[in-house]
């Protein structure tokens, strides 16, 4: 099964939000693996957003980034960092489909409420850039039977 990263942005956590996203997540049948709340570091900010660090934009993001503690998850499940785009919708929150995430609540490029990676290989880099191995777990879900055919749970 496939892992990824999820951050709960600034935003999320001053709007009171972090329930309600983490709930989407779990409703969607996702497994939560690691959860820690933590303050992002300059030198984490800039390796995180390494492609972002030469644009005009890039300090005001950092800034907010920085603005409060962000969460920290990682989700596991089958076709698991498509599901997570999915039901996060796209990045200009005001123009994300009603239902998604973003499209739900928010309006904004950057107060977009939650980060999540875009593909499985930047999924795996950005799990362990986030969680120590020691900080993910491995447990039994027993609704996983209702949530995947025996096929997909292979």
């Amino acid at each position: 099964m496939e892992r990824t990263l999820v951050l709960l942005k600034p935003d999320a956590i001053q709007r009171d939000l972090v329930g309600d996203i983490i709930s989407r997540l779990e409703h969607k049948g996702l497994k939560l693996v690691g959860l820690k709340m933590m303050r992002l570091s300059s030198a984490l900010l800039d390796e995180h957003y390494s492609h972002l660090v030469g644009k005009d934009f890039f300090p005001e993001v950092k800034s907010f980034m920085q603005l409060t503690p962000v969460i920290a998850c990682c989700w596991q499940g089958t076709d698991c960092v498509n599901t997570v785009r999915a039901l996060c919708g796209i990045t200009k929150a005001r123009e994300a489909a009603p239902g998604t995430i973003r499209g739900e609540f928010a309006m904004s490029v950057q107060a977009n409420l939650i980060h999540c990676s875009d593909s499985l290989e930047t999924a795996e880099v950005e799990v362990k850039r986030f969680f120590k191995a020691e900080e993910l777990f491995e447990y039994e879900d027993i609704l996983e039977r209702y949530i995947y055919s025996s096929r997909e749970r292979e």
